[in-house]
């Protein structure tokens, strides 16, 4: 991770997950893993975050949701060391356009800066399926 900015969302390129994984065990960080490749629709990609970062049962699944519980919540919960995130095949279909991608990541980019300004790392790599 010592070329990556430690306040970050881009592309996993060269990168595998086992790799960022590793990377975020080594620094103790929270790793969170979405494998986005069964999704259709903005709902389904918002279940799937939900379920596979664990989020609480109240999570209202809509972007403005999925931004409050990446920051506030977390961050009242006490110190954190850091964060690696994989959103894994993010799909390309006709009902999650490139709009809704670019809104996707747009609430990463936002967590990003939120981490950033508490002087915590917070790293977001993707893929598109």
């Amino acid at each position: 991770m010592r070329g990556v900015r430690a306040n970050i969302v881009q592309s996993i390129r060269a990168y595998r997950v086992a790799d960022l994984l590793a990377a975020a065990q080594s620094l103790g960080h929270h790793f969170l893993y979405a494998n986005l490749a069964h999704a259709q629709t903005k709902q389904d990609v918002l279940e799937l975050i939900a379920t596979q970062f664990t989020f609480p049962a109240h999570f209202g699944k809509n972007f403005d949701a999925l931004y409050d519980c990446m920051t506030d919540p977390l961050h009242k919960a006490g110190p954190q060391p850091g964060f690696i995130v994989v959103l894994d095949q993010i799909p390309t279909t006709v009902k999650f356009d490139k709009e809704a991608r670019e809104q996707l990541l747009d609430i990463f980019r936002d967590a990003a800066d939120y981490w950033a300004d508490r002087k915590i790392a917070f790293r977001c790599f993707y893929s598109f399926l």
